[in-house]
């Protein structure tokens, strides 16, 4: 059964998802090798979540997204050839899957896995590959690590499940970027506003740190492997939305790796978190 917190999120996620257009996903499946190109040298969480050939390993494979919201995501992995099983706790992502499975011609299309991934009445050891792109910290830490338990259950033993996620290993930098209005979210200067948006806001307060996350994979997976991301992408929103702050991105998450691995971890805006071996 979902906890309050994962009930905030449904509610939520019911609302954003429930007239989504499919316009844009369209677009970009029907130009997927352009698009492919674009997003995973120019977006974040695209570029982490794809790293390490991400993109040739799940051909023919047999994958489970967590939260795949929108389903963008999930389309684009049925599109390069990936068996892909889609799980959400919001219904209004099923429609989603469905209208997809409707309007294009995926090689194997988009099975949904309704409800809460915990009451999954998944086959144990049945998949090459389970992700989330930015859904863990969606979960408090008690519910999380039953999500990783699950996961491990799930996963082939010569599986791997990978999860791009924040991270906060600086409280310094992480205290500054709130006073930095992005999107929705209000300036903490603006006292009230944050206030207000912090209340609507469906993320719990959690740990988004490196060492937390390491050490919740450990308890179920021999392997855990985190790489940081962002050192100096978190930068580029010193620039408008742009060609600038585009080039700006693809140039830093290139150049980022060759910067000490203790700056890049203290500084990370981001983390990709691989976990191998079920324990």
């Amino acid at each position: 059964m979902a906890d309050a917190n994962q009930e905030k999120n449904k509610q939520h996620y019911e609302k954003v998802y429930e007239n989504y257009s499919l316009k844009n996903i369209l677009w970009w499946l029907n130009h997927l090798e352009e698009y492919f190109n674009f997003v995973t040298t120019h977006e974040t969480s695209w570029y982490g979540l794809y790293q390490y050939n991400f993109r040739e390993k799940i051909i023919d494979k047999k994958v489970l997204e967590m939260g795949c919201g929108d389903c963008n995501n999930a389309a684009v992995m049925a599109a390069l050839g990936a068996r892909v099983y889609a799980n959400d706790l919001a219904s209004s992502s099923g429609k989603i899957v469905d209208e997809l499975n409707n309007k294009y011609k995926f090689k194997y299309p988009i099975q949904f896995v309704p409800g809460d991934f915990l009451d999954n009445k998944l086959k144990s050891d049945s998949f090459d590959f389970i992700v989330g792109k930015a859904f863990l910290h969606h979960l408090t830490v008690p519910v999380e690590r039953k999500f990783l338990a699950e996961t491990s259950r799930l996963l082939k033993e010569s599986g791997e499940a990978r999860f791009f996620e924040p991270a906060v290993n600086n409280m310094i930098l992480d205290e500054i970027r709130w006073y930095m209005p992005v999107g929705d979210r209000p300036s903490k200067f603006n006292k009230q506003a944050f206030e207000q948006w912090k209340f609507n806001d469906p993320h719990p307060d959690r740990s988004f740190s490196s060492r937390h996350f390491k050490k919740a994979g450990e308890e179920f997976f021999q392997e855990v492997e985190i790489t940081p991301i962002g050192s100096l992408e978190r930068f580029r929103r010193l620039f408008k939305v742009g060609k600038l702050s585009g080039r700006y991105t693809k140039w830093a998450l290139k150049n980022e790796k060759h910067l000490p691995e203790v700056l890049n971890i203290s500084m990370a805006r981001s983390q990709l978190i691989v976990l191998r071996r079920p324990a």
